[in-house]
Order: C-alpha cells, then structure tokens, then sequence
C-alpha cells in the first residue's frame, strides 16, 4: 500500500527571485533519491511560499524493491587451486559479498556472488532521507545564524514530516521535525497541526496560505484582471514581475491605487518603470493609454484596505515627484547637449570616454550602412542615432532609473525634435536587452544595435576579457547572440572579419598579431553562439561542423546549413564518399593550388571532370549570389558521377610530375568548390 509523503521546510522569508530554483531543485533531488532507493512513487511535487518549501511525493510504497546483483570476482585459475578448492582470493572476495564460498558460481571464466538484497522499510529509511533532502540544497548566498556551524538561505524556523499521519522524526540545525506548521503572519492564529501528508494543502488554506504556488498565482492574475475591469481599464500583467509577486504573498489580495494625472504628461515609461520595478505595482490601461492607476498585491486579507491603499499611493507619489524633478531638470537641455558630458564618463579602462565610443559608433554605423547597401536616409538615420545613442545615460532620468536608459534617449529626441526612425533607433540598439527580448525592428536600430555590439566585443576583446566559464560580467554572450540573431532575422549578409576590422581600425588597433589574435577570437567566440542557434533550429550537429568551414556570412551559414541538412537527410551517401574522396587527396598535396592545364590530360575522364567542375562553378557563382543554397548543393551532387569516373580511370599520383601536379589542382580546385557549401568529410554517415 502506498502513502503520501510530506516534508515541509519553514525558514524566514526567502527571496523572491531565488524561489523557482529551490523548488525545481527539490524536485528533482526528491526524484532521483527515491529512485536511487528503489521506492515507487507516482508522482512528486513542490509547492512554496516565501515562508517554506515543500515536497509532497504522491503514491510513494511502503516497501523497497528487492534487489539482485551479479557481483564478478577473480578468474577461475585465481580462485580455485589445482584440485578444486578455493583459493585464499576466492575466500576473501565471498566474504566481502557476504556468502560462502561454495555459493560462488562460476561463469564466462570468472567466478561471480549472486547476492540477493531484500528491500527495507519505507518508513525506516525517511529520516535519514529527510535529512538529506534539506541538507542537499544549495542557494547562491547562504547564511549563519545563532551559534549554529549551519548554512542556509534563511535561517529554518521549522520542519514537518509525514508519511501518511506518520510523524518523521529527523532534525536539523537544532530544529526538530513534527507535524506543527506555521499559518499566515498576520491572519492566521499562529502554530497549526497537519493531521496528513495528503490534508497539508487544505490545512494550509484554512490558515490563511495557498502553499500551492499554481493556485496563487490563478488567483493573483484573476484579481488583477477583476479589480482593474472594475475600475475601467485592462491591467498590463509583466509575467516576470507576476513570478517576482508570487513568491512575495501567502494570502494575495489585490486592490487598485491612484496617482495623480498630471504625472500622465510624462512619458508613459517615465511612470511605468517607478511603478513596476520599484514598487511592484502592475500599471492599468485603456485604449494603449496609462490610466491614473495601478494594481498592488497585499499579503493579506481584504480588511483595511483603505490604509494599505493610501501607503502604497503615498510611496508612489515620492517615487513620480522624484522623475518629475528629473525630466524637468534634463529638458534644460537637448539630448545632444547632454552628450558633451560624455567626455567625462570613462567607457573601459584605457580605451577612452563615452563619448569616444559614440564617435565609433557614428563611423560604424556608416560603414555597416555601406555594407548593407542601405537606402540613403536609413545611413542617416543611423548615423545620428549612432552619435546621440548614449547620451541619456548622462541625464538625471537614466541615472536615477537606469532600467530608461535607450528609452529616454528615444523620448528625449522627439521631443528635441529629431527624426523619429532615429529616435526609434536609439531605443533599439539596446535591444536583445534579456533572453527572449525582441530584436530591433527598425533598419537604423538594427544598424546602430550592431555596431554598438561589434564595438563592445572588440574592445572588451582587446583588455584581454573574454568570458570563460560562467563569469561574463560585460554580458558578452548574450551580445554576441544578438547579433547573430538579428542578422538571421533580417536576412543581412556581412562579412563578420570586415566588422572586426572596423571595429579594431576605430579604437587603433593597429598590431598586425593583434589583429590577427582578435579576428581568430572573435570568429571563434561567434561561432559558439551560431552553434547554438543552428541546433536550437534542429540542424543536424555533423552538419554544423560541416557548414562551419567558413563563418564570415553568418546569414549565409545557416541558409547553407538548412540546405545541407536537408540534403543529407536524402540518401547521397555515394555522392558524399566521392566529395570526402577528393578532400583527403587534394588536401595532402603538398603544392599550392595552380591553373589546370588542360594539354596535359591524359584521360577523357580528366577532360570531363574538369568540364563538369567549370560548368558547377559557374552554376554554383550565380545560385549563392542569389541564396538558392539547395540548388547549389544540387549542383554539386552532379560532380559525383564524374569524380567516381576519374579515380576509375585514372592514376593521381603519376610518375610525370607535371601530370601529377596538374591532376593534384584539378583535385583541390574541385575540393575548394565542394567547401565553398560544407566539408562533407564531417558529415557522419549510418
């Protein structure tokens, strides 16, 4: 028969944010414990609130399964001697198995102990696993406290374990376990007592706490939702800060304050972003306009909420005094005039002020602008974001709330004003801001965005910080993938060296070692981030080796690793084995490639390989310039037949050795062809 088990971690307020980390790794620590155990159990849950952590494992048996093992020990002529009988080896090996000697059986050459391990009692086992559970985890930050040699996130106040209406005796950091919980700060009468494992969420709810963070998080939406209709709006629900909520209440209970109107003159994020990331109020909407008000969660009940409506008002009012005062002192000024102060800002050290950079930035831009054959008043456009792109970060607002910094730029310049694609561009050029951010949507942004990225890359490059491991304190990596995304997503074919070069021209990188060092880091360092694209996208890992063998078109890679993959995917098998075939010979010649004469061909099969291989070039030249990268890879299944034909007919490595040569770099001409879509010698055949 099988029980519920319960084991229920009480500590001081943990943080919010740290939250959906212990209960997944409580999970999963719970999971491979039992199996590891051999107890069956059909399912395992957390739940948790900023108060305690909770495991629930659902069907778990009331018995360990048996277990059975063959344990392998000396060879047959180690552990009997000449007559039979076993040796000291053999001795040793079944008492350290438990077992006679004469219950050894012997097989395949060895002598084996089949041990037979009957399974113990649930029951008898919990305490000690109990104990381990919460010993195994592990925070970010831990603390001490009282005179305890213990570490915990927060400092555990109680335990509970149950294994149906089975108390667990078990104890850690001098806090005993027992079936006494503990109820909402406020609402609840303190101390509860959970009569079973399976009655913990109902007993949890009469004390004033929905332990079942699904349920509360249900509830905290559909309150907003209901609270924010009543009041004529349409709440705007940021789901980070919804998770950042949940973990923050017990007992949620939502109720609306308001603001006054004469803050709505600022620009709308100038209100939002003191209300959601500084105050953790949900902002209400009404036909894309900000209304006057916000939504809060109390972690409580719904009595007095007239006093934690005029404290949450109170505290807002402080916080939008505050980006008043400071809009009003930057508007003093034009965003270009704000600019001046950069000189004073040091970008990195020795490599100059901010406004350096945005100097850089200007001329980058221009050159990408170029290289992407951009429409004349898109080069402008992003060459004057380029130039004001930075400027906010000196203005009382970004300082103040840094979480504005491209978004006042943005408000700044209209204002001032400016052309609105460049103001458009000088908020996107953040952007990825975070893992699963928008690229920019606007050609100058995307322009502006890039460069400011190649900028950072090079130059943080060139201080000798590249990340490694998990340290990567410039978010260098999350940079570097947005470029790659935003050249795949918008189709831009760019040389990634030509970037580096500009990029290493503008902060005078002028060492020809250290140019070469930095375009080798900087190719190696992107190639990583395509990597992971490209297998996200379900492309094939040998593939992507293969595909790899020139990286400088980002965009151009993952259109010739979709049309490889989808290639290999059919059978050419034979067409592959013929490509490998050319590479491992062409690539060991030791001469450079030179001009095929075609007076020294010797064999029809030599004259009409190289006819294929001029009429594939030429076929090859015009299908990449115009990205058909699956009629290309279809071009040079053709050679296939013709190289098998010439290696049927024909002797490389001749004892002529201007025939030799000649037939070498008609080998390596063709290799260099085949290369220019993927070294097939990397796709792995079945």
């Amino acid at each position: 028969m099988s029980k519920t088990l319960l084991l229920e971690i009480g500590t001081e307020e943990i943080p919010a944010h740290v939250m959906p980390g212990i209960l997944a790794q409580l999970k999963e620590n719970a999971a491979k414990t039992f199996d590891a155990l051999r107890i069956e159990y059909s399912a395992v849950k957390t739940m948790g609130t900023p108060r305690r952590t909770a495991l629930i494992v659902e069907g778990l048996g009331e018995q360990q399964a048996d277990l059975s093992r063959e344990n392998r020990g000396p060879a047959v002529n180690i552990a009997f001697d000449a007559e039979g009988k076993p040796t000291r080896a053999a001795q040793g090996f079944a008492r350290g198995q438990g077992i006679k000697p004469e219950e050894l059986v012997v097989k395949d050459g060895y002598v084996y102990a089949m041990v037979h391990e009957a399974g113990g009692r649930t029951a008898d086992l919990l305490s000690e696993t109990l104990t381990g559970l919460v010993n195994g985890l592990s925070f970010p930050n831990n603390m001490h406290w009282a005179d305890l040699d213990y570490k915990f996130i927060r400092p555990l106040r109680w335990l509970v374990g149950l294994y149906g209406d089975t108390a667990i005796d078990f104890e850690v950091a001098a806090v005993k376990s027992g079936r006494i919980s503990r109820g909402h700060r406020f609402l609840s009468t303190g101390d509860f007592e959970i009569p079973a494992a399976d009655a913990y969420v109902e007993a949890c709810r009469r004390e004033f706490v929905i332990v079942d963070q699904q349920e509360r998080c249900e509830m905290i939406r559909a309150q907003i939702a209901q609270v924010a209709e009543a009041n004529g709006g349409r709440a705007e629900i940021n789901e980070d800060l919804l998770e950042e909520v949940l973990y923050l209440v017990e007992y949620p209970t939502a109720l609306c304050g308001r603001f006054d109107e004469k803050y709505l003159k600022l620009p709308a994020e100038a209100v939002i972003t003191p209300m959601r990331d500084h105050q953790r109020y949900f902002p209400v909407m009404k036909d894309g306009q900000l209304l006057p008000l916000f939504i809060t969660i109390r972690n409580g009940g719904s009595e007095h909420l007239e006093t934690v409506q005029h404290g949450n008002e109170r505290v807002l009012r402080a916080r939008l005094e505050d980006a008043q005062f400071f809009f009003d002192e930057d508007r003093k000024k034009t965003l270009e005039q704000h600019g001046d102060k950069l000189k004073t800002v040091v970008f990195q050290e020795g490599l100059g002020s901010v406004y350096d950079k945005a100097l850089r930035l200007e001329a980058l831009a221009a050159y990408i602008s170029e290289e992407l054959q951009a429409a004349p008043q898109e080069k402008t456009d992003a060459m004057r974001a380029a130039r004001l792109a930075k400027a906010d970060l000196v203005t009382g607002m970004v300082t103040e709330f840094t979480e504005l910094q491209g978004v006042m730029g943005r408000e700044y310049a209209l204002l001032d004003g400016e052309n609105a694609a460049v103001a458009q561009a000088i908020d996107e050029h953040y952007m990825p801001r975070f893992a699963g951010d928008a690229q920019p949507a606007s050609a100058a942004g995307r322009i502006v965005s890039l460069a400011d990225k190649i900028d950072n890359l090079v130059a943080t490059f060139s201080r000798g910080l590249i990340p490694t491991g998990s340290q990567d304190p410039f978010a260098l990596r999350r940079q570097a993938l947005g470029i790659v995304n935003m050249l795949v997503e918008a189709g831009y074919h760019i040389s990634l060296s030509g970037l580096t070069a500009k990029a290493m021209e503008l902060l005078k990188l002028s060492d020809a070692d250290s140019q070469a060092k930095m375009q080798a880091a900087v190719a190696d360092f992107m190639k990583l981030r395509l990597k992971n694209v490209l297998m996200d996208a379900g492309i094939r890992y040998d593939v992507v080796d293969a595909v790899f063998v020139d990286v400088d078109d980002i965009y151009g890679v993952t259109l010739r690793a979709a049309a490889v993959n989808e290639a290999v995917s059919r059978d050419m098998d034979k067409t592959i084995q013929a490509f490998v075939r050319v590479g491992n010979i062409a690539r060991k010649a030791e001469a450079a490639v030179s001009a095929v004469d075609t007076a020294l061909f010797a064999e029809q099969a030599e004259q009409d390989l190289f006819a294929a291989y001029q009429a594939a070039a030429a076929a090859c030249r015009e299908q990449m310039a115009a990205q058909a990268y699956a009629e290309a890879v279809n071009t040079l299944a053709g050679l296939a037949a013709p190289i098998d034909a010439f290696f049927d007919a024909v002797m490389v490595m001749d004892k002529d050795a201007k025939i030799r040569q000649n037939r070498l770099s008609l080998l390596q001409q063709t290799d260099e062809l085949i290369c220019r879509i993927a070294d097939f010698g990397k796709i792995v055949l079945a």
